[in-house]
């Protein structure tokens, strides 16, 4: 199956140039793909210390099932002894080679429980179905949209929240503004009225659609 293409709702990931300029040297795959993870890692996943536990890798199973047992000790390994990645035994925990990455583990190394409680933070569990919902719907979740998911799942029912994630999709409308601005409007509303409009169907759901942009207006 081909790629269908980049999406203009994309985000995006910042990668150092030494980097690009290190390809040539790295002949190993797994390893360029743990490297590009931590990176991701670090500028999408929502953590307060910037390092990632091994657990945390292996668990990802959208990215680990690209990649062996054996290819994720010996690509972090690499890494690591290349110099891009840096490693606190304590906690199993991994850093980017960076000013930021430095500081933190030189930190960590100093306070071992703080290390082996942010890797037990970091364990393997169960993605809230509104982190997958969102994912599915919209793209990868950054740490400002996940505390806006938290918030929306405290507020709404889950099956609301399926059938707002449904509506916005039906509306080709991949944003969450747009999917929270449903939830708002249901919620001050009733849901039962906008199910019960005959016109929505009549006219493919363009009711919908203008009643969500005009309560977006209303809440700037």
């Amino acid at each position: 199956m081909s790629f269908p293409g980049f999406t203009s709702s994309e985000t995006f990931t910042s990668v150092p140039d030494s980097l690009f300029r290190m390809l040539g040297e790295i002949d190993d795959l797994d390893e360029l793909k743990l490297t590009l993870y931590v990176l991701w890692h670090l500028a999408h996943v929502e953590a307060r210390a910037r390092c990632v536990a091994r657990s945390a890798i292996a668990a990802d199973e959208g990215f680990a099932n690209g990649l062996t047992a054996q290819g994720l000790e010996a690509g972090l390994e690499k890494a690591v002894r290349r110099g891009t990645l840096l490693h606190l035994e304590q906690g199993d925990l991994y850093f980017l080679n960076s000013p930021t990455g430095r500081a933190t583990l030189a930190a960590l190394q100093q306070d071992p429980a703080r290390a082996a409680d942010l890797s037990a933070a970091m364990a393997p569990r169960e993605v809230s179905n509104i982190f997958k919902l969102y994912e599915e719907n919209i793209g990868p979740l950054t740490p400002l949209i996940s505390d806006a998911l938290k918030d929306a799942e405290s507020l709404y029912p889950p099956e609301l929240i399926a059938e707002a994630f449904a509506e916005a999709a039906k509306m080709n409308k991949r944003n969450w503004k747009y999917v929270e601005a449903i939830l708002r409007r249901w919620k001050e509303e009733g849901r039962d009225k906008k199910q019960n409009r005959p016109d929505v169907e009549a006219d493919g759901g363009g009711d919908v659609s203008r009643k969500v942009e005009d309560f977006l207006k209303r809440a700037r």
